[in-house]
């Protein structure tokens, strides 16, 4: 039988030629404690500098002299382990996304750190009611009258919190210890999850599916209880109930014993999304994302390690939940590029979900309404299977599109960020008592310089990709490094209408405050949602009519369902057009 006497260590340095395992010898007392993933503390390099590490594997044979071999000093308190399963994953991250090994490890461990657990402390009483009589009467001689109102309540509640007996009794921590060392009270506590879910179950509506939702769910379903589970795309329009298949999908699993993690592509969307799942699915949900505290994380992975919930939701990070039977990933909105992570390694969540689904047999269900040609192709072949929705439950018709040419807008002395169009039809939205939403996508724009009137864009004549604007206006390619310096006049029309372009969402929303000064207004950006619960904050007012238009970045157009919004202003809707990418819409 192996004894597991050396460990394979992965060290904390994110350097090249460190990327590899050293082996360490295991002191007799911590051999029964080790397990890959285990976090260590281990003396590395000429100095022994105690060094933070993981455990990748215990093993009894020694890759060299056991005489030379240093020891393990003790196991990392601040760590959280990873699991075999992570490791595996990190080592396929490194191998197909060109990182060291302990940026993916850093990666897949979604809580860096161990956290203290809140523990709840209730008072009870100690001793039979006659003697209590005795004590209370002692107090009272003594007038100690904060004990005496405490025991007094005490008999009539049964239990007291212990904050409740420091806050509203006045009781300090000696005087309960005290208390407790002569058996007139008993303490008993409990540990306490934190817990980031709080659920509008008003958004769920229970909803009669289709037969051609009921027939992909069911489907997919009989794919998943063979036990042959596959990847799956649901191509749907904006409409068609692609979130009621998934709750009908991820119902079957919960059946089934087995784990669901949810994506969306934004923390935006998770105060609706779990609204809709804790509505079904109640307090089996939960949220894991950059937004929360570290105790907030690192509890929800331990609800998740012992099987406490069933459900998790957030974005790309959230696909590391420690699930100990995941049956399902369900990834909405799968064309987004806030899938795609921007640090080393530089992993996209779309393959990582597959990698990881089949290490523990999980089946994949993609869903868009704009596919990504990745996912398109891989359906097309026949890699993963189709599912198309193309009729629009929610009733209606598809919303009906106007482009509105700015340019000639500006020649009939328009000089406004809103078209008359959009201008005429906020109004009579804003009269009726209905929602506007007005979005800018900033996220295609680097201070290009554009003609308002013709609609020139100043671009690199090497590279053919738009040149961005610098301090003292000189026009740079991010590319090749080209220069020119700032124009005044148009190269094509010679118009004077030719500038950087640099409408941000605050001067939108001054625009719309100076047009319609009645009107309630929010704005969701980057700078309105710093503080934590701000973007939960934001939707909430806005879903409960609290706010007449939202102005915003990428997060107010994803996904959201708010029935009172008749009309969504797309502006200078062309930014997108010059992205430098072969994705760009």
């Amino acid at each position: 039988m192996m004894q597991g006497i050396y460990a394979n260590i992965i060290i904390d340095r994110s350097i090249d030629r460190l990327d590899r395992t050293f082996q360490y010898r295991i002191p007799e007392a911590l051999r029964d404690q080790l397990t890959a993933g285990t976090p260590v503390i281990v003396p590395f390099g000429q100095g022994n500098v105690e060094t933070f590490g993981y455990v990748l594997e215990v093993t009894d044979e020694a890759e060299f002299d056991p005489s030379k071999m240093k020891e393990i000093l003790r196991i990392a308190e601040k760590g959280a382990g990873a699991e075999n399963l992570q490791i595996r994953l990190a080592a396929w991250m490194k191998h197909t996304y060109g990182s060291t090994m302990i940026a993916a490890l850093k990666t897949v461990i979604p809580v860096k750190q161990k956290v203290k657990a809140i523990e709840k402390k209730d008072l009870f009483l100690g001793l039979p009611t006659e003697r209590l009589a005795f004590q209370i009467a002692a107090y009272e001689r003594r007038h100690l009258e904060k004990r005496v109102r405490f025991l007094t309540d005490l008999v009539k509640k049964n239990s007291i919190p212990y904050e409740e007996a420091v806050r509203s009794y006045g009781l300090t921590p000696a005087m309960v210890r005290d208390m407790e060392n002569k058996g007139i009270l008993i303490s008993k506590k409990e540990t306490q999850y934190r817990n980031p879910v709080s659920a509008d179950a008003s958004l769920h509506k229970q909803v009669v599916l289709s037969c051609e939702q009921q027939r992909i769910a069911d489907e997919i379903l009989a794919d998943l209880k063979s036990g042959h589970p596959g990847r799956y795309l649901i191509h749907g329009i904006t409409g068609s109930g692609k979130t009621e298949v998934y709750m009908e999908i991820i119902e079957g699993v919960l059946q089934m014993g087995k784990e669901v993690i949810v994506l969306i592509p934004e923390i935006a969307l998770t105060y609706q999304t779990v609204s809709r799942f804790a509505g079904r699915f109640g307090d089996r949900v939960s949220v894991l994302h950059s937004g929360l505290s570290m105790g907030e994380r690192y509890d929800q992975c331990e609800r998740a390690r012992r099987g406490e919930i069933s459900v998790m939701i957030g974005p790309r990070s959230a696909l590391f939940t420690p699930f100990q039977n995941l049956g399902l990933i369900v990834m909405d909105e799968e064309h987004e590029n806030s899938y795609k992570s921007e640090s080393i390694p530089k992993y996209h969540a779309r393959e990582a979900a597959s990698e990881l689904a089949s290490y523990v047999g999980a089946g994949v269900v993609y869903g868009s309404a704009t596919p990504s040609l990745e996912a398109y192709e891989k359906a097309s072949r026949g890699e993963w299977k189709l599912y198309t929705l193309k009729e629009r439950l929610t009733g209606g018709m598809l919303p009906r599109v106007y482009v509105e040419d700015l340019r000639k807008e500006l020649r009939k002395g328009n000089r406004s960020i809103f078209s008359e169009r959009l201008d005429c039809m906020m109004e009579e939205r804003l009269q009726k008592g209905e929602q506007v939403m007005l979005f800018l996508n900033r996220r295609g724009y680097a201070g290009f310089v554009s003609c308002r009137a013709c609609g020139h864009v100043m671009k690199c004549p090497h590279c053919d990709v738009s040149l961005s604007q610098h301090r003292g206006g000189r026009l740079i390619c991010h590319y090749c490094g080209y220069e020119e310096p700032a124009v005044t006049l148009c190269p094509n029309c010679g118009s004077k209408y030719i500038l950087g372009f640099r409408a941000g969402t605050e001067q939108i929303e001054e625009a719309v405050r100076r047009r319609f000064p009645a009107a309630r207004v929010l704005r969701m950006d980057a700078d309105t949602t710093r503080t934590k619960n701000s973007y939960e904050e934001i939707l909430k007012q806005f879903s409960h009519h609290e706010a007449d238009v939202l102005i915003g970045t990428q997060m107010i157009v994803k996904g959201h369902d708010f029935p009172d919004v008749t009309l969504v202003g797309i502006l200078a809707a062309d930014l997108s057009l010059h992205a430098n990418d072969y994705r760009a819409s």
